[in-house]
């Protein structure tokens, strides 16, 4: 089993990328998808959530207020800590959960959006970093996902530097070109992995 992170800064193309990958056959692991999972409604992790932040950050089905909770810790760096230490442990637990019933041969991808920022790196054989400049990200973030220019830089200031994501970049993606060229590089970055897979299995 080769074991990948992708990370990437917000609004680089990361879920993009990791769509192509599973296409070609690789097992995702979408850290984001897990993080909501444990903090549904019912969980001790939103219950740990609701003791660090309040009531406020419920909706009135008692499920978790996003939008709400996202304008309190990217606000408040300290708060975002807090926020990271309920959940990255819960996040981290269940990912080595799904990643034990995938087959041996696989070429298993860690989709992690702060990988940087953890220092998750040593634990992947392989990072991916899906790479643009900070003006293409900025102008997804508000055209493709509604931002604000203002909630769209705080969310990239909560995020590492660019610099930080690539010094620990083993393969990165650029994704300031059109998809078709995306499309080619990452079918080129498959077939790296899969090669590493077979090396590490010998």
């Amino acid at each position: 089993m080769l074991k990948v992170g992708l990370t990437g800064g917000i609004g680089a193309g990361k879920s993009e990328v990791s769509r192509l990958l599973v296409e070609c056959g690789a097992v995702l692991i979408d850290a984001d998808r897990i993080a909501r999972e444990v903090v549904a409604p019912g969980t001790p992790g939103l219950a740990a959530v609701v003791e660090a932040f309040g009531e406020d950050i419920l909706t009135a089905d008692g499920s978790l207020d996003r939008p709400r909770l996202g304008s309190i810790v990217f606000a408040d760096p300290d708060k975002l800590a807090v926020l990271n230490s309920i959940v990255h442990p819960l996040v981290g637990v269940r990912s080595r959960e799904l990643e034990t019933t995938a087959p041996d041969d696989a070429v298993v991808v860690h989709d992690v959006p702060l990988l940087a920022e953890n220092g998750l790196a040593p634990l992947y054989d392989v990072v991916v970093v899906v790479d643009a400049s900070p003006a293409t990200q900025l102008d997804r973030l508000v055209r493709l996902r509604g931002m604000t220019e203002e909630d769209a830089r705080a969310r990239m200031a909560a995020q590492a530097p660019r610099e930080k994501r690539l010094e620990v970049a083993d393969i990165v993606i650029d994704n300031d070109v059109p998809l078709e060229q995306l499309q080619q590089r990452v079918r080129d970055v498959w077939e790296e992995l899969v090669r590493r897979a077979h090396r590490s299995q010998e």
